[in-house]
C-alpha cells in the first residue's frame, strides 16, 4: 500500500466524522507490518471531553480486531479549508494511545500529518519523546 492510497483511505474515513459541533472532520489509518489498514474518524459528543479523535477510534477497531502490534504507519488527515493549510497532527492524548499500540509490536510507527499541499513524516517517538508504556509498568 502506497502513502497516497492510505492518505485516501483517511480522507475516505474523515466522510464518516461525526463533527456538529466543531465542524473539524478528521479521518485516521492504520498500516500494520501485514499489510492490513484500519481506518477511524472522529466522534464528537455534546459533553466535548467525551469526544473521541479518529487515530483513537482506529487503535480501538484494531485492538478490538485482535491487533496488538505490528503498527508501522499512521496518517491524519484533517479539514482542507481549517488550519491554515498545516500539516494535522495527532493530540496528546492520540500520541499516547498510537505508543501503546506500537509499543505491544516493538516499533516506531512513521506518522504523515497530512496537509492539502504538505505531507509532513515524523516518527511517533518524536512526537511523543520518553514516552510512557507498557514497559514502563516492569
Amino acid at each position: 500500500m502506497t502513502d497516497a492510497d492510505l492518505i485516501n483511505a483517511a480522507r475516505a474515513a474523515a466522510e464518516s466524522s461525526y463533527s456538529p459541533y466543531s465542524q473539524y472532520a478528521v479521518g485516521s489509518a492504520l498500516l500494520f507490518a501485514d499489510g492490513s489498514v484500519v481506518t477511524g474518524t472522529n466522534i464528537e459528543n455534546a459533553s466535548y471531553g467525551l469526544a473521541l479523535c479518529a487515530e483513537t477510534v482506529a487503535v480501538a477497531k484494531a485492538m478490538d480486531g485482535g491487533v496488538r502490534g505490528g503498527l508501522v504507519k499512521v496518517v491524519v488527515v484533517g479539514p482542507h479549508e481549517r488550519g491554515g493549510g498545516a500539516p494535522i497532527t495527532p493530540c496528546g492524548r492520540c500520541r499516547q494511545v498510537l505508543n501503546e499500540l506500537a509499543q505491544l509490536g516493538g516499533t516506531d510507527p512513521e506518522v504523515l500529518c497530512v496537509a492539502p499541499d504538505e505531507v509532513r513524516t515524523v516518527r511517533l517517538s518524536a512526537l511523543l519523546p520518553h514516552a510512557f508504556g507498557p514497559g514502563s509498568l516492569d
